[in-house]
């Protein structure tokens, strides 16, 4: 079995400051994933390798509440990022082989459908907000 790697607030700003220093164009950059969004045609999943988990407890019930203070939606490119609220906490962490650039992904879930959203991680957005 593979057990995913928890990244704590600390560790996950650290790796969205490195993501962010990443200058090279990227076809995960032009994509524009700055919200929460349905990854785009022009990737695929085979250009990301997982490299953690912000699911703190994966036995949990997870909450669905989400974080949005300033009254921003999930669908904000300036939403925050809190890992403790909705959609964050069901997330994993993504690295793009080809650039490094950092990414969370989820997989959201309706009634008669699921959709893999991805969302690049932007260290300015990180918020270490309690529940």
């Amino acid at each position: 079995m593979n057990k995913r790697m928890f990244i704590d607030f600390a560790n996950l700003k650290r790796m969205a400051e490195q993501s962010a220093a990443v200058t090279q164009s990227c076809s995960c950059s032009d994509a524009q994933a700055l919200a929460w969004r349905q990854i785009p045609l022009t990737l695929e999943l085979d250009q990301f390798e997982e490299v953690g988990t912000l699911v703190a407890d994966p036995y949990a019930e997870p909450a669905f509440k989400e974080y949005h203070p300033a009254g921003t939606r999930l669908q904000s490119d300036d939403a925050p990022i809190a890992p403790r609220y909705y959609p964050a906490n069901l997330s994993q962490v993504l690295r793009c082989v080809k650039c490094s650039r950092l990414y969370l992904r989820y997989t959201e879930g309706g009634g008669y459908f699921t959709e893999v959203r991805l969302r690049a991680l932007r260290p300015q957005l990180l918020v270490d907000a309690p529940l």
